[in-house]
């Protein structure tokens, strides 16, 4: 039967379409064009981890999927006008693949009576499942619609996304020396090949991208910046060493507008981004960070830095005497608001909302009651209905702030005790990791440091820290270990956190670090656990 007289299309996709922000106009259309539609969910999105990631069940398509997989039947019948009918249905949690294969074979047609379908009405959003409601709409926005803009009617004025390097073999590692040594290696290759029209493609010599293609095509050379060597954060509780320089990052965001140099202090507040699939999470930094650092990472700063355009200055302005001119990063129309709502106290400043936000954005209240606003918008907030519940959430975000960004200085919790840790022979050697794990999946009171010291007695209660959707410990495990960027395109750099601790003459530092980030587990979870009830609105 032709199109424009009706018929069926049946396809087996991605379904991240069913719920993905970008693609709402797609669905809009479906439901105008079509008068039936019928969607099997199978699940399966394996880019997800943790809890939420054995919930997705096992992958349809084997080891090659990670994403959700989705089967559409869409139907054109002619003699029925209208919006479509949306017949949805979820496979359910925790199946393994052979059981959702089992399942699909049993039901066998779309007319199967054990199939039970949910009609769905889309909302003016164009959300299918996982809607959203109105009160979000009704709260204030952390994002500005203009970046630094010091009228906007948000909390903040401006924010930055995450850097996102493309090469983060090349430019970043735990080591300084060995990235330096990459990079000079790197810079030289390619100001070899200017003017070429083909490059080589040997990912041990060169990551290509778009943009240095481009410069290479254009005979622009590179030269190496030791002054771009940074510090900087790259996951959960995980500092390396960056070469921050813009001709090798491919998008390296507006950071320069918060450290235009490394001797400038900031604190910047990291929500999850539009479209993650993590779990929406909070976090903090005080330097340059990554992209991942929860999932599509955007960054909203304490303050951001003009140049000065008068540098001259006076003996009486010692600030514009300064090459950068300091600002807030909250907004003055917010602290209006809130002074406003609490009796026009002026001493309510600027900072005490920076903390608010970070207190308020670890509410559990607040991110079960938006989880799906939380995936396709960035958040909103409500502001507390009396000073007392406001002053609750400075206080917790503020203690929570200092907590997260001096996670090396929290001491080991008492309860858990390190077995082995006598050091014999070289220190370096002893407390040397190649990958720290657990001596069973389902026995994480104990982690295997390396084999000679087990950690034992680790309270339960420190794996209920999640951070972009693992916990904090996890990422300790995962991020110290030695890595090879091996595979297909791989550059074979080796990438070894014991360097860290060498070049910072800290031979016990990945131990110390694991016992304070359990410690601080538990901190996290009790703090967060004390936050008042807010209205959301």
């Amino acid at each position: 039967t032709q199109y424009k007289e009706g018929g069926i299309v049946a396809f087996i996709s991605n379904g991240a379409w069913l719920d993905g922000n970008a693609l709402d106009g797609m669905r809009k259309c479906f439901e105008k064009e079509f008068s039936s539609i019928y969607v099997f969910n199978l699940r399966g999105n394996q880019r997800t981890s943790g809890e939420l990631s054995r919930k997705e069940g096992g992958k349809i398509f084997g080891s090659g999927s990670r994403t959700p997989i989705a089967i559409t039947i869409l139907v054109k019948n002619p003699a029925k006008k209208g919006k479509a009918v949306i017949h949805y249905h979820d496979i359910g949690d925790y199946l393994t693949r052979d059981q959702k294969l089992k399942i699909i074979k049993d039901f066998k047609s779309v007319g199967s009576k054990k199939i039970v379908w949910e009609n769905i009405v889309p909302n003016k959003k164009g959300d299918w499942i996982n809607q959203r409601g109105d009160t979000f709409d009704n709260l204030i926005p952390l994002a500005p619609e203009k970046k630094f803009d010091t009228t906007a009617q948000s909390v903040f004025c401006t924010y930055v996304i995450g850097v996102a390097t493309n090469r983060d073999a090349w430019v970043s590692g735990f080591s300084k020396e060995k990235v330096e040594k990459n990079m000079r290696s790197m810079i030289d290759f390619y100001n070899s090949q200017l003017g070429k029209e083909d490059f080589p493609s040997d990912p041990r010599n060169i990551s290509w991208t778009r943009s240095l293609k481009k410069d290479a095509s254009n005979r622009i050379s590179h030269t190496f910046n030791a002054d771009s060597a940074t510090i900087y954060t790259y996951r959960p509780f995980t500092k390396i060493n960056l070469f921050y320089d813009k001709p090798f990052i491919e998008s390296p965001g507006l950071w320069k507008r918060l450290f235009p140099t490394q001797e400038h202090k900031n604190i910047v507040i990291a929500v999850s981004g539009i479209g993650q699939q993590k779990p929406f999470s909070p976090f903090i930094s005080d330097r340059i960070s990554d992209l991942q650092v929860v999932d599509k990472a955007q960054y909203f700063p304490l303050y951001y830095y003009d140049e000065n355009s008068n540098t001259t200055g006076s003996l009486f302005d010692i600030e514009d005497s300064s090459k950068y001119i300091r600002r807030d990063g909250i907004s003055d129309w917010i602290l209006k608001q809130v002074r406003s709502r609490f009796g026009n106290t002026k001493t309510l400043t600027k900072e005490h909302i920076f903390y608010y936000v970070y207190g308020l954005l670890h509410s559990k209240q607040y991110c079960a009651s938006f989880v799906s606003e939380l995936k396709k918008s960035l958040p909103r907030i409500p502001i507390a209905d009396n000073v007392d519940d406001f002053m609750k959430f400075y206080k917790t975000g503020k203690e929570l702030a200092d907590l997260h960004l001096n996670y090396e200085k929290v001491p080991a919790c008492p309860e858990v005790t390190v077995e082995g840790d006598n050091v014999y022979g070289d220190e370096y050697d002893f407390y040397a990791v190649q990958k720290m794990r657990f001596p069973a999946k389902d026995k994480k009171d104990t982690i295997i440091y390396n084999g000679k010291i087990t950690i034992n007695n680790i309270p339960a209660k420190a794996y209920e820290y999640i951070v972009n959707g693992k916990s904090a410990m996890e990422w300790i495990m995962e991020r110290y270990q030695i890595t090879v960027d091996d595979g297909k395109n791989g550059s074979m750099i080796k990438n070894d956190p014991n360097d860290w601790s060498r070049e910072h003459s800290n031979p016990r530092y990945i131990l110390g670090l694991l016992l304070s980030v359990i410690n601080l587990s538990i901190k996290t979870v009790d703090l967060v656990n004390g936050l008042p009830e807010i209205k959301m609105e």
